[in-house]
């Protein structure tokens, strides 16, 4: 069994390194809770003992999959899962059409991309709705799909990149457009990033928060947020530069 859980960690590790080459940008990686030899509360209780309660900006809850992003899942012993492969092909959106700011659409080589109706289509299974589940998540279902195909399956779910996680920045900024949340961004860094205020900005924030998950159902997690940068600049009010999450539409008045 060690030997097993031995050669499906040197798997693991191939995956990562393959996501690494493919994407270009940092990977998540996610294997079936069965098949992982330390849980999650011996791993934060260790974490705990080194760091304390450190609590960074993006680790409080685990990434939720979404559309258009790019996952590889595989099988150890049988390889990749995908019926069909990602492509890049440089199509671009702006946001703000061909004069405006933000981020071009990014295409993987490799993998398959998460489709507008939340599926991705896999050997052997076919179709199945992956959106709003975590890594993990999708790790434990497929396999309990594939259970009926091998014997003993070991799944492991990468995330090649993340298309899904996007926030907008509208109004009186040089370069308005939708940017990708690839790293945390507070909302003066939001600014920054898109161009630094226009000669007509009175400098007075809103941040419409919609929700974080790709389906946001009702009023969950939904509301306004004011900043004023001039306070900021007079070092008043330094805690409302908070950080901005996925959906979140920034308007510089």
């Amino acid at each position: 069994m060690i030997k097993k859980q031995g050669k499906a960690h040197v798997f693991l590790i191939i995956m990562l390194l393959m996501g690494l080459f493919w994407a270009g940008q940092p990977v998540l990686a996610a294997e079936s809770t069965s098949d992982v030899v330390v849980n999650s509360a011996q791993k934060e209780k260790l974490r705990q003992d080194i760091v304390g309660n450190l609590e960074l900006p993006g680790e409080q809850q685990e990434y939720v999959i979404g559309y258009s992003d790019i996952l590889s899942i595989n099988l150890y012993g049988e390889g990749n899962m995908a019926a069909s492969q990602a492509s890049a092909d440089g199509r671009t959106d702006t946001g703000m059409g061909s004069s405006g700011g933000g981020d071009t659409i990014r295409r993987a080589a490799g993998g398959v991309e998460v489709r507008m109706d939340g599926r991705v289509s896999l050997k052997h299974i076919g179709d199945i709705k992956v959106v709003g589940m975590t890594l993990t998540q999708l790790a434990d279902y497929l396999k309990k799909l594939y259970v009926s195909v091998f014997d003993d399956p070991i799944v492991t779910v990468t995330l090649l990149q993340s298309n899904s996680r996007r926030y907008t920045v509208m109004g009186q900024v040089n370069s308005p457009g939708i940017f990708y949340l690839d790293f945390p961004v507070t909302i003066v860094q939001s600014i920054a990033r898109s161009g630094g205020f226009t000669e007509w900005a009175n400098h007075d924030i809103t941040v419409i928060r919609q929700g974080s998950g790709p389906i946001s159902k009702k009023s969950e997690g939904k509301k306004t947020l004011e900043f004023d940068y001039d306070d900021f600049l007079k070092g008043k009010h330094l805690e409302a530069n908070v950080y901005i999450q996925p959906n979140d539409v920034v308007i510089i008045h």
